[in-house]
């Protein structure tokens, strides 16, 4: 487990991060480390796929914290996202005669928000997932809990945590998020990995697969990303792959392997239609000629 307060510089990020199997770049590992640090949330965007959400669920793991997972999507209130009154109790509580303290903490319903600044026995890592799927209006609301870390609910007052959760924040950018919460947040845009790191990420995900197939899997998508497509792969489609292949006991690529293979890849028909009509040969000539140079080093 990694102490916050033992943390001196990110290579330890890094490290710790490795060994529950998510492979980090210097860049990301600087952002989370100044975002543990200076305690304050981060924006992380990028397509989707590329290891946003996971990096949330590792964090967790190394730091051993709960995570608290709010999954954004369009009409989000606050009900859902912060809290909301327990009325079948309260009414109960009315038909006793006891209409004093039906507004009072004992018939508040904690969700994801107020849960976050509420703990206080082992302070949370707060997942804010797919931001760009609430409604833009979602956002405003966020910014009390960003800036003083409280939640005000007018029938009790202000609840404020006692330490601010670590904040996480998830975008794929299927539309502008607002300057001023962004203001209020470290950024570090996620890209595609290289060739390198999504070995390495490959290879700790899928620890069975062959040497060789590994590395044709990775320049394969790597080539496919250069396409024009509705839907690029990402860290996780390329991982689903990986397995595919490591099941069916496949050892190379080639176009039955693609035939048999490739909803684990390309989740549009329109894209695997390009990639089987036009792509897919010129792919596999060109990462046969990198493998190729490779091996001749």
């Amino acid at each position: 487990m990694l102490e916050i307060n033992n943390i001196t510089k990110k290579d330890q990020i890094s490290e710790s991060l490795s060994e529950v199997g998510y492979i980090s770049n210097v860049g990301l590992s600087t952002a989370i480390y100044l975002t543990l640090k200076l305690k304050k949330p981060i924006l992380l965007e990028g397509e989707a796929g590329v290891g946003k959400t996971d990096l949330a669920k590792s964090l967790s793991l190394i730091l051993d914290k709960p995570l608290i997972r709010l999954q954004c999507y369009e009409g989000l209130d606050m009900a859902s996202a912060a809290y909301e009154w327990n009325f079948a109790a309260q009414m109960i509580s009315i038909q006793k005669g006891n209409t004093e303290n039906i507004y009072s903490k004992d018939f508040l319903q904690e969700r994801p928000l107020l849960k976050s600044i509420n703990n206080t026995d082992n302070f949370p890592i707060l997942l804010i997932d797919e931001i760009d799927r609430a409604d833009p209006p979602f956002e405003a609301f966020l910014l009390e809990i960003l800036s003083d870390w409280q939640i005000t609910i007018p029938e009790i007052g202000t609840i404020k945590a006692k330490e601010p959760p670590i904040v996480i924040i998830t975008s794929n950018r299927t539309r502008e998020i607002h300057d001023a919460l962004k203001r209020r947040c470290l950024y570090h845009f996620v890209d595609y990995p290289d060739l390198e790191q999504e070995l390495k990420i490959l290879q700790s995900r899928v620890p069975n697969i062959r040497e060789d197939l590994s590395v044709a899997i990775v320049h394969f998508v790597k080539e496919l990303r250069k396409i024009e497509l509705f839907k690029q792969p990402g860290i996780a489609e390329t991982i689903d792959w990986a397995q595919a292949m490591v099941e069916l006991n496949y050892i190379t690529i080639d176009p039955e392997v693609l035939e048999s293979t490739i909803g684990a890849l390309l989740k549009n028909q329109d894209d695997i239609r390009k990639l089987k009509e036009s792509e897919a040969a010129k792919i596999l000539t060109i990462i046969q000629t990198e493998i190729s140079v490779i091996n001749r080093k």
